[in-house]
């Protein structure tokens, strides 16, 4: 069994940071893309910022120049670095992986999400 666990959300002022953390654990073989995805209140989830396995990255317009996506293979981990927060940053951020398990199953697997709010 694979999960995915998020850390780091929280209240933050408008210009603030935070740094979310996502690690994944179980019956791993390989894990290929990693991401980060957010749900606001009354909106769909998006896609946020997302790495492959060789670390190449892609960026939501929204966030360009201010997050940072980031991952350690070794830990199985991938990082989001939040600079610069604004209001409509709020929403519960969700990581995401596409894994293959060691039992060859590929699967794409989502945390519980952690909550992000910025105050104005």
């Amino acid at each position: 069994q694979v999960q995915l666990v998020e850390s780091g959300g929280g209240l933050v002022q408008a210009g603030g940071s935070l740094r979310l953390s996502c690690e994944a654990s179980g019956s791993i073989f390989s894990i290929n893309t990693m991401g980060w995805y957010r749900q606001g209140p009354g909106l769909q989830r998006e896609l946020v910022a997302r790495i492959s396995s060789g670390g190449s990255t892609s960026y939501a317009d929204s966030v360009k120049g201010r997050f940072t996506i980031s991952r350690e293979n070794a830990k199985n981990t991938v990082y989001l670095q939040m600079n610069s927060l604004k209001p409509e940053d709020t929403a519960v951020y969700y990581c995401n992986a596409l894994i293959i398990t060691a039992s060859a199953y590929v699967g794409n697997y989502w945390g519980q999400g952690t909550q992000v709010t910025v105050s104005s």
